[in-house]
Formats: structure tokens, C-alpha cells, sequence
């Protein structure tokens, strides 16, 4: 069996760099909020992410009309074949969708709060599908359900689309959707280094150091 495969949720070069560099980051999600936040032209920023990269990087349109995303799509696609064109689930995008699909660029279907979302986005050949589950826990709804309902769509159907769970808001939520096992988890950098972190970890370091200490005072003292 696969395993689960973790992008980063973020543009913030300095952070892919440093987590990818341990060997756990598979990909890169982004969108127009979070390349804004880091004072570069659109370009620049996702050069430098490709860069360092070697994994999707989903890159979102923004445009509205089905024609308007298709060009935007191709346009964007040529920059890397590690493009992915995020496209929020519309009947212009899922349209879009399909069309991408047949000619091979890569597509994930974006701000996805319902299986039926998600069904209809892997019937039109979407290459990811991206539950948002954050936004459904804010407003009262159990968004992990929905990634349920989602993954046992796909199964029943061999569907090849991808789930990503996103809108990760703790390590909780990864947690829950590896145990259901989706395909994909896109954390925000602050929630992967949550997940690295346990205070039990950090009593056991301190405890072995000041005992290493005291071995080495032993050893001193016989010299």
C-alpha cells in the first residue's frame, strides 16, 4: 500500500525549503492569499518553490468563466510538469476539469465541502480532489466526514483522482485522515512542526543529557 504523502500549505520558500530537506514533504499547495503574504511577483515565488520542489505544486487559476480557466491552465502548466491548476469545483471549473483531463494537464479540485463535490470532480477526471475539512468544522459540520464519504466513493469505484485533506488545522486532522487513509494530507508548516513535537520528547532529551553529564564528571574524576 501507498504511503500517505504529505504537502506543504504554504508559498513561503524558507519553510519548504527546510521541511523538504527532511525527507517527509511530497508537494506543494498554494493559492493567491498565501503567495500575496510573501511580498513577491507571482513568478518569482513559484520559481523558487519548483526549485526545491521535486513533487506537484498546485497552483491556483483565478479566473471564473470555463474558457478563461482553460487558457489560464495552459499558460500556467508550462511553466513546470510539476504544475498542478487548482480550480474551485464550479460548473465552469468542473468543465474546465474535464477538458484539462483530456489534455493531460493535472488538475485539483478545489474548496470541495461535500462527497457529492468530490464525486463529480473525480467523474470529470480531476487528477486531486481537495475536501476542505477546517471550514466545515468551523461552521458545524464534521469535516472528516466528508473525507470518509469521499474515500469510500473512490474505492467503491476505483476512481484515480487523489483525496487531499485540506484546510488542516491541527495535527489531529492529519492524524484522523491518515487512519482513514487518504492518499494526501496538505499541512500549513506550523502543523507539521506540531507533529514533530511531544513534551515527552524534550523531558527525554533533557534527561539523558544531564546523565551523560554525570558520566562524564565520573570519567573526569578517574583520570
Amino acid at each position: 500500500m501507498e504511503l500517505v504523502k504529505i504537502f506543504l500549505d504554504t508559498a513561503n520558500v524558507d519553510a519548504i525549503r527546510r521541511f523538504y530537506e527532511l525527507g517527509i514533504v511530497d508537494g506543494v499547495t498554494t493559492n493567491p492569499t498565501l503567495i500575496a503574504k510573501e511580498g513577491k511577483s507571482f513568478n518569482e515565488v513559484i520559481q523558487e518553490i519548483i526549485r526545491v520542489v521535486d513533487g506537484p505544486v498546485s497552483i491556483e487559476a483565478i479566473s471564473a468563466d470555463y474558457a478563461s480557466i482553460v487558457n489560464e491552465a495552459k499558460k500556467l502548466a508550462e511553466i513546470s510538469s510539476n504544475v498542478v491548476i487548482k480550480i474551485p469545483i464550479t460548473i465552469d471549473g468542473l468543465k474546465a476539469v474535464k477538458t484539462l483531463s483530456v489534455l493531460g494537464i493535472k488538475t485539483n479540485a478545489t474548496l470541495v465541502f461535500s462527497a457529492n463535490q468530490a464525486l463529480l470532480a473525480a467523474k470529470a477526471g480531476a487528477t486531486y480532489v481537495s475536501p476542505f475539512i477546517g471550514r466545515l468544522d468551523d461552521v458545524g459540520h464534521e469535516g472528516m466526514e466528508v473525507v470518509a464519504e469521499t474515500l469510500c466513493i473512490f474505492r467503491n469505484y476505483s476512481f484515480k483522482s487523489e483525496v487531499i485533506v485540506s484546510s488542516i488545522r491541527h495535527p489531529l486532522h492529519v492524524l484522523e485522515a491518515a487512519k482513514l487513509g487518504a492518499h494526501i494530507v496538505t499541512v500549513p508548516p506550523t502543523v507539521l512542526e506540531n507533529m514533530l513535537k511531544h513534551p515527552l520528547t524534550d523531558v527525554g532529551i533533557k534527561r539523558f543529557l544531564e546523565d551523560w553529564e554525570k558520566v562524564k564528571n565520573v570519567e573526569k574524576r578517574e583520570q
